[in-house]
């Protein structure tokens, strides 16, 4: 299993409560294929408390992608809607689900958060 991959599911287990997740509930189970086998990851989430392990248990969506994309995801390299429009991952169970996976990945790298980059603005002008 790769670091990006490692450190994305450790820092949701880390972190606990996801604010933006505060009216969700629902299970997640992330099936990373490498070298021929499979990595599960199941993140459920209630009510914002995020918790992952690395249990194969039934989920309300299951997201299926190689290691090496998933790790792109991680690193904020790639989005999990694109993704899925490009077929990149593969999911089936609940599309919300799929929609509220944006929040939990990191932005791209060298992106801003608006207001910062607002604020810069008004600086320099």
């Amino acid at each position: 299993m790769s670091d990006a991959t490692r450190k994305f599911f450790d820092a949701l287990e880390r972190h606990g409560h996801e604010r933006l997740l505060k009216k969700t509930n629902g299970t997640i189970r992330f099936d990373l294929e490498r070298d021929h086998e499979v990595d599960h990851w199941f993140v459920e989430i209630r009510a914002g408390a995020v918790r992952v392990s690395q249990q194969n248990s039934a989920a309300d969506t299951v997201v299926r992608s190689d290691n090496a994309f998933f790790d792109r995801m991680a690193r904020g390299e790639a989005k999990p809607l694109p993704a899925w429009l490009r077929n990149d991952i593969m999911f089936e169970g609940q599309f919300r689900l799929i929609i509220l996976l944006e929040r939990l990945f990191a932005p791209p790298p060298g992106a801003r958060h608006p207001r910062l980059a607002a604020w810069d603005r008004r600086r320099q002008g």
